[in-house]
């Protein structure tokens, strides 16, 4: 019985997203399961899949939470530029 736990930052993929939609994580769902079913032969019905969102400020890369890191990469690309 796989047990499949998705992290992402609640930040939506498109402009004025501000989380990820129904549709996305349907497909996730869906794609997963399929993965794990093609390569392993797991049955749907005995997948689950979780999808958590974390705020932003939850998440941290590099020591720092990703506004930060991605601020602090934006800063480093302008000054290369």
């Amino acid at each position: 019985m796989p047990y499949v736990n998705i992290k992402v930052t609640r930040e939506g993929t498109a402009p004025g997203a501000s989380s990820t939609t129904p549709e996305q994580k349907a497909a996730l769902i869906k794609g997963i399961s399929d993965l794990l079913f093609d390569i392993m032969g797991k049955p749907h019905d005995s997948t689950f899949v979780v999808i958590d969102e974390i705020e932003m400020e939850s998440w941290g890369v590099g020591g720092l939470p990703v506004p930060e890191y991605r601020k602090q990469l934006a800063e480093k690309a302008a000054k290369q530029k």
